[in-house]
């Protein structure tokens, strides 16, 4: 799927899981999903930091100092 495509299906589902929902459900929605987002960029970063198999060979642990 390119990206013109997703973006356009991205689109089509937020209006259909806005359908019928008030503005405050709408917005704890765009929030929820917002951290969701976030929480899975973290993740992904954080094991490509520390899981990468070309860095840090040994080290199975994220270490922020």
């Amino acid at each position: 799927m390119d990206g013109c495509s997703l973006n356009l299906t991205v689109s089509a589902l937020a209006c259909a899981i806005a359908k019928g929902k008030s503005e405050k459900d709408i917005s704890l929605l765009a929030v929820l999903f917002t951290q969701l987002g976030d929480s899975l960029a973290t993740i992904a970063a954080g094991n490509a930091i520390c899981c990468d198999d070309n860095s840090h060979k040994g080290e199975d642990t994220l270490n922020i100092t």
